[in-house]
């Protein structure tokens, strides 16, 4: 098993404030989303404490200790957080996908491209990289540019909706479609349409590998004040050295310091 390390008492509280993990800054509305969201750089949508990681779910319940509970459908907290999500995506202001590690995450337009760099497959690459099924579905949307899901399957022609699932899900990942609203009447659907169409200036922007993973470490360093080793490169999926390379960088232009081996702090950060 993994050690679990304890974080000094001065960093949590830290994280308390830019996470909204506090009751006088707790998330009620989309807009305060939107700016936490900004804030950061990118969060998770759904998720709760045992994540780590900073969630809307979290700042809606503006505690430390936030835990889903066994009834979601019936929690007052739960279904704001859910609702709010929905407003989010359907504004259209912050990115909103399942991305790395497909879990649903909310990314600040700045950070686009960067996460485009990373986990984003080019165009010439798409035949080999993605499904037979994702292509279909592609092929399918940049026909139509939006179309719910039970349509974009019979237009598939793909059997199942699990299919279906699995391959909008790879298409997330590869950060070539987005869910822009989340319709319940007359039955639950999702709307789903291109990326480079909900975000053409972010999605054509290029930005090397290595400097996209530099700014990713940067606003994570940033909404952590402080990262032990590993930290960074589980949350995100990528490679250690990858991210110890990054980090280096940060301490060599002066943003952060290096306080042990794999433990990074940002500078004077007060």
């Amino acid at each position: 098993m993994s050690k679990i390390i304890e974080l000094p008492e001065e960093i949590e509280q830290i994280r308390d404030k830019k996470w909204r993990r506090e009751e006088i800054s707790k998330v009620e509305i989309v807009t305060q989303v939107e700016a936490l969201v900004e804030d950061l750089g990118f969060c998770l949508a759904l998720t709760d404490a045992r994540t780590n990681l900073p969630s809307v779910y979290i700042a809606v319940c503006g505690r430390r200790d936030a835990h889903s509970p066994r009834n979601v459908q019936k929690d007052f907290e739960m279904s704001l957080a859910w609702t709010l999500k929905d407003e989010v995506m359907r504004r259209g202001k912050i990115y909103y996908s399942k991305l790395c590690k497909s879990r649903a995450m909310f990314v600040a337009p700045r950070l686009v491209p960067h996460f485009n760099a990373i986990w984003g497959v080019r165009k010439i690459q798409e035949k080999s990289a993605l499904s037979e099924d994702a292509n279909k579905v592609l092929k399918i949307l940049r026909k139509e540019w939006e179309m719910g899901t039970s349509d974009l399957r019979a237009a598939a022609k793909i059997e199942t909706r699990q299919k279906l699932t699995k391959a909008l899900d790879e298409l997330q990942r590869a950060m070539k479609v987005v869910p822009q609203e989340c319709l319940y009447h007359p039955t639950f659907t999702y709307i789903w349409t291109l990326a480079e169409a909900r975000f053409p200036k972010e999605m054509a922007k290029k930005v090397s590998r290595e400097e996209a993973v530099k700014e990713l470490a940067r606003a994570f360093l940033q909404m952590s004040s402080l990262t032990v080793r590993g930290e960074f490169a589980k949350a995100l999926g990528i490679t250690r050295v990858e991210a110890g390379k990054a980090n280096h960088a940060l301490v060599k232009e002066g943003f952060a310091e290096r306080l042990a081996v794999g433990v990074y702090k940002v500078r004077n950060e007060k």
